[in-house]
């Protein structure tokens, strides 16, 4: 199996009721009740077509039956398939993420993965100084100093959120979860001036200041339109897809009373 990296334009999605029920069809119903729980449309899309992307990696790539895959959850929330595999896909491995305009997942075949996805916003409220004394102890001082180091606000809060994604990546390929103390990783982002649509490798990572060297991470900036990223349509996520349980109208209900978002300022995608 190849390494695959799939995008889902969740934000542009406008579903009608008959694509939103479908596709409330198409996930285990414990996972369709996390998704219903989120306040904001917004979020609803994004989680449900996360599953979705999962459930359609497995099928094509493992040959699972849609209604046959099982997905569980780890003690730190993280997604694992709890079919049994064969032993040709044992280190079969996959992530996602869903923030900004798109949905996202990675899989690799015999490596761990993680992938998270960032669009810089300017806060929601308060100052970009106030924003980053908040978040002071995520990060280490010689993080920080990158960061403050851009010429802009813009620019550096485009730099933390960078630095934000690799940590999160991280955590995700671990699958340890909340709890872990950032400052125990430290990022050194190379290069800091990223080209459009060009993967970078050379950032490297200290885990209690000692250099990981098995580790790879692949920084790419872009509107993800470039070939590193397969696009899909909805009609290309679900095209695999078994109905695992009855329709359900209300939750065509839910999803309709939704806010699409809470109010913000303006953003740029990265």
């Amino acid at each position: 199996m190849e390494r695959v990296r799939w995008a889902f334009p969740c934000a542009a999605w406008r579903p009608s009721c008959r694509d939103w029920l479908l596709a409330a069809r198409l996930v285990q119903p414990e996972e369709r009740d996390r998704v219903h729980r989120l306040v904001f449309a917004r979020d609803a899309k994004a989680a449900l077509a996360g599953r979705l992307l999962i459930r359609k990696l497995i099928t094509e790539k493992l040959r699972i039956p849609w209604n046959e895959i099982v997905l569980q959850r780890t003690s730190k929330g993280k997604p694992f398939l709890a079919n049994s595999i064969s032993s040709i896909h044992s280190n079969f491995n996959f992530n996602v993420s869903h923030q900004g305009d798109y949905a996202v997942l990675a899989a690799e075949p015999e490596l761990q993965v993680g992938i998270d996805i960032m669009k810089t916003s300017l806060p929601g409220s308060g100052s970009v100084p106030d924003f980053f004394r908040i978040m002071k102890r995520q990060f280490t001082d010689a993080e920080w100093g990158v960061i403050e180091s851009m010429n802009n606000e813009w620019m550096q809060l485009d730099m933390f959120y960078r630095h934000w994604a690799l940590k999160e990546s991280f955590i995700k390929a671990i699958g340890i979860g909340l709890g872990f103390n950032l400052q125990r990783i430290e990022f050194n982002a190379s290069p800091l001036n990223l080209e459009v649509g060009k993967v970078y490798k050379e950032t490297k990572m200290l885990l209690d200041g000692d250099e990981e060297e098995e580790w790879t991470f692949e920084v790419l900036s872009t509107e993800l339109t470039q070939p590193q990223f397969t696009v899909l349509t909805l009609e290309d996520l679900v095209a695999s897809g078994i109905p695992i349980s009855p329709e359900d109208p209300a939750q065509w209900d839910i999803f309709c009373s939704k806010q699409e978002c809470p109010a913000r300022q303006s953003s740029h995608s990265r």
